[in-house]
């Protein structure tokens, strides 16, 4: 009987080891989105996304801490930047208000499907001409076309990239995304845009929700509703620009099995999840209290998914492809702006 047991104690004491093996990381990642929270919390114009990012870029390096993030909390801060990734992104759908949406009219979403489009092929192509490493030209239009860093989360998980990768791309996402905070309020008077028009120009251009918001608050709350309306049908977009990168990964893997020695899903489930959220947040079966409650939730995870990922940029490295992430940084820039302000003037 001994015997029989024995098997059984093997494997209890190996889910024990990985268990223990990922709490420091988790805790660190809990421990940066808190932190994170209270810098939003002071400073309102610091999105609370951001501040995680720039958070875990910092343990990385800080003399007293970066061994640590490096070493025995490495393998809970990557799980957090996969795991607590997707189920954020699932949640994000709850957020999504098709019905809002769709009542801005068929040419302003033609409009946004064209910034995405211009946007997305545009950074790719000039990615891959400045001879970025990886997958970094993918993860960078992903994060310029839909959401910033979430989006770029959510197309690594189907890409299979390499976290230093989905590291850099997300720091220079954020890094840009933070800038356009400054830098687009002070455009407003001088491309002749009302408040309503600037708010759909900031929901069409700037990467990050909360970025969005922190940028279009500044023209006051009818450009905020503008802003945040046109920013929700980009990130309608994510699904299906997910599930064709994921297609196009299944296509050049054809025959390749996963570990588990299955074929990988042809559309990923954390993004069914997230279309399901989208549909249940539509029926209108949901009280507010509980969206309120599933929005801190979203935010608490992604924070903390993206403290995870930032604890993974080494900024030396970063630095040996730091000018062509420059160029490229803000040749994207150039474009989501300049796309977006035509689209704008063309359906005012």
């Amino acid at each position: 009987m001994a015997l029989l047991h024995r098997p059984q104690s093997a494997a209890v004491r190996h889910v024990s080891r990985e268990t223990s093996t990922v709490w420091p990381g988790l805790a660190a990642a809990a421990g940066g989105a808190l932190a994170a929270w209270c810098i939003h919390r002071v400073v309102p114009a610091v999105p609370m996304l951001t501040a995680s990012v720039v958070l875990g870029i910092a343990v990385a390096h800080l003399p007293g801490l970066r061994g640590y993030v490096r070493g025995t909390a490495r393998p809970g801060l990557s799980l957090a930047g996969r795991r607590l990734m997707r189920i954020g992104i699932v949640l994000l759908g709850l957020g999504l208000g098709l019905d809002q949406v769709l009542r801005l009219g068929w040419a302003t979403v033609a409009m946004v499907a064209g910034v995405v489009a211009a946007t997305f092929f545009g950074t790719l192509w000039l990615g891959r001409r400045l001879g970025l490493p990886g997958d970094q030209p993918l993860l960078i239009a992903t994060g310029y076309s839909i959401c910033g860093a979430s989006a770029i989360g959510a197309v690594s998980e189907v890409s299979g990239s390499d976290e230093e990768d989905v590291a850099a791309s997300v720091a220079l996402v954020t890094l840009c995304g933070t800038l356009a905070i400054a830098v687009l309020p002070l455009l407003q008077g001088p491309l002749g845009l009302s408040d309503p028009a600037f708010g759909r120009w900031v929901g069409a251009s700037v990467h990050d929700v909360g970025q969005v918001v922190a940028t279009a608050q500044t023209a006051g709350p009818g450009a905020l509703g503008e802003a945040v309306l046109v920013k929700l049908m980009r990130v309608a977009l994510l699904a299906p620009l997910v599930a064709a990168v994921a297609f196009s990964v299944r296509a050049r893997r054809r025959g390749v099995r996963t570990a588990s020695g299955r074929r990988p899903a042809p559309v990923p489930l954390f993004v069914a999840g997230f279309l399901a959220a989208a549909a249940l947040r539509a029926t209108g079966a949901l009280p507010d209290l509980a969206l309120e409650w599933a929005h801190t939730a979203q935010e608490a995870l992604l924070a903390a998914a993206l403290f995870g990922l930032g604890s993974a940029v080494h900024l030396p490295t970063l630095a040996r492809t730091g000018g062509r992430a420059a160029v490229l940084g803000l040749g994207a820039w150039v474009v989501v702006a300049g796309v977006s302000y035509a689209g704008v003037l063309l359906t005012a």
